[in-house]
């Protein structure tokens, strides 16, 4: 009965802050004029942009690695990983702290947007474009209102090579 009684309150809970049991809760954010979503519950924080160590050897959208509160962390410069072309930096440039695969990881992305309740009925299949184009990091397109965001799959986003090589670059 303690169990039942729980479960009400938190969906009194959810339903007053606007989350539904169909909802889950993205961080979005843009890289140029596109918007993306990461599932909130694999985000650490968000910092500011700040210098990081290039590591050599380490391919291009490897931007280096950063010192969190003692723990080293590589970071992906997403522009680059996703053949964007790169910016300079502006002040609303930032570090997403994500975890992947168990991993600490930092994304570099144009900015911060929003935190979003998209409900599963909102959420659609990745199109196929075809065998040339490599969509596998996408979880899906979700929308929201009139915006679509492509949600990404943290644990495809990057290749077991990078994250190999991001080790043997932190631990050597």
């Amino acid at each position: 009965m303690a169990a039942a009684a729980l479960e009400t309150t938190t969906k009194e809970l959810n339903q007053q802050i606007g989350l539904t049991s169909d909802d889950s809760q993205f961080l979005t954010f843009n890289l140029g004029e596109e918007l993306y979503g990461v599932d909130i519950l694999r985000v650490q924080e968000i910092k500011g942009y700040t210098a990081v160590t290039r590591i050599p050897n380490t391919p291009s959208h490897i931007k280096g690695v950063l010192n969190l509160r003692g723990t080293i962390v590589p970071v992906v410069e997403l522009r680059t990983k996703f053949g964007m072309p790169t910016i300079d930096y502006t002040t609303f440039t930032v570090i997403i702290v994500v975890v992947v695969r168990d991993k600490v990881m930092g994304l570099v992305v144009d900015a911060v947007s929003d935190v979003l309740n998209i409900d599963r009925k909102d959420i659609q299949a990745t199109p196929q474009f075809g065998a040339r184009v490599d969509v596998s990091f996408l979880n899906g397109i979700g929308k929201s209102g009139d915006k679509l965001v492509a949600l990404l799959d943290m644990d495809r986003l990057l290749s077991d090579s990078d994250l190999a090589e991001n080790n043997t670059a932190v631990t050597a």
